[in-house]
């Protein structure tokens, strides 16, 4: 597969479903695993590393769920390149900027992928649209279970599956939601919620996950705690939270469409306008401008706007998507022309359809 070709592939995790009234863009779940005959990644060599990727990609080619996968390796490809696979969330910030031998695998719709000898050996992922993570959990297990059978995986029957970092180990399942949390932050209750979740074992994360910043009021929530508690209750306990922080999110809206209607839709509708029009936009500008018209969505104030097309937009509008659809390199500021010319155009498609 060509990596330009991603940047009008349908990523499944994109296609609006479940959407939560517009709040849930995806959800992922993710497993860590090692295999056993090879040293852990912080002790891996060179030699080491290739081991594994010939392994893990051997088990995958037996297997039914990634035999049709592509592969890339991380040393093969530009920085532009890593850095696109980081947009649409199949690797991590951690490996598009590592050394050595390194991998991903992925599915057509890139519900499901592997990264190879990121922190651990393999890291699974499933990731999809809106409020599914227990599906997200069924799939990622099954993809574990196929592989599993083939490799053997670093395991202590004290203390489950054995990881780089003590963190994961145990059932070494993260399951995450990316939630729209627009009014919260408006209204400045966002430190409470975090310090709320922070005592519940669970943690909020920027737009990329850990190490990385909320852009467009996005945020990513995952559990923290992955040993002593089956995988069936980490997941049933993420949507838990997730339900409380959607309800609070609504309260926070009602509240500003009650005390400020007309400034509510002002700010939606000026967000549009800006995006319809703009001859320059900034990333930074993009994402703000794009969550007022997500929240717009959100509240009834503008309708014809599906979360799919917001999310997709969300994503090709990205610096290296631009940088790929453009096939040359462009500069900051000619990224920043591109982004307003393709929201210009995006959305003069959607009106005449």
């Amino acid at each position: 597969m060509d990596l330009r070709g991603l940047v009008n592939n349908a990523a499944r995790w994109l296609n609006g479903e479940d959407d939560a009234d517009g709040m849930i863009v995806s959800c992922r779940a993710r497993l860590a695993r090692n295999i056993s005959t090879l040293p852990f990644a912080p002790k891996a060599t060179l030699d080491d590393q290739e081991q594994i990727i010939e392994q893990v990609l051997g088990a995958a080619q037996q297997g039914r769920q990634m035999g049709n996968a592509a592969f890339f390796k991380m040393n093969t490809l530009q920085s532009n390149e890593r850095r696109l696979l980081v947009e649409r969330h199949l690797i991590s910030p951690a490996l598009a900027e590592s050394k050595g031998q390194r991998g991903l695998l992925f599915n057509p719709d890139e519900s499901l992928s592997v990264m190879i000898n990121e922190e651990d050996h393999l890291r699974l992922q499933a990731i999809l649209p809106g409020l599914q993570p227990m599906q997200a959990w069924q799939e990622v297990n099954a993809l574990d279970d196929e592989l599993g059978g083939l490799l053997r995986y670093a395991h202590s029957e004290q203390w489950g599956f054995l990881t780089a970092c003590p963190t994961n180990t145990g059932t070494g399942l993260r399951v995450s939601v990316l939630i729209h949390l627009p009014a919260l932050v408006v209204t400045e209750d966002m430190e409470r919620v975090m310090r709320g979740l922070t005592q519940m074992t669970f943690t909020v994360r920027g737009f990329y996950g850990e190490g990385t910043n909320a852009v467009g009021n996005l945020f990513q929530i995952s559990n923290q705690s992955t040993m002593g508690v089956p995988e069936g209750e980490i997941v049933e306990k993420l949507v838990e939270v997730t339900r409380q922080i959607m309800a609070h999110e609504k309260e926070a809206q009602a509240a500003l469409l009650k005390e400020a209607p007309a400034q509510v839709e002002d700010k939606v509708w000026r967000a549009y306008g800006l995006l319809a029009h703009a001859r320059v936009l900034s990333s930074q500008e993009f994402m703000n401008l794009l969550s007022a018209v997500r929240l717009g969505r959100s509240l009834g104030i503008i309708d014809g706007i599906s979360s799919g097309f917001i999310n997709q937009l969300m994503i090709i509008t990205q610096p290296s998507h631009l940088q790929a659809e453009a096939g040359v390199d462009l500069s900051p500021e000619e990224r920043d022309v591109r982004r307003a010319e393709v929201a210009r155009r995006r959305l003069a498609e959607l009106g005449a359809a």
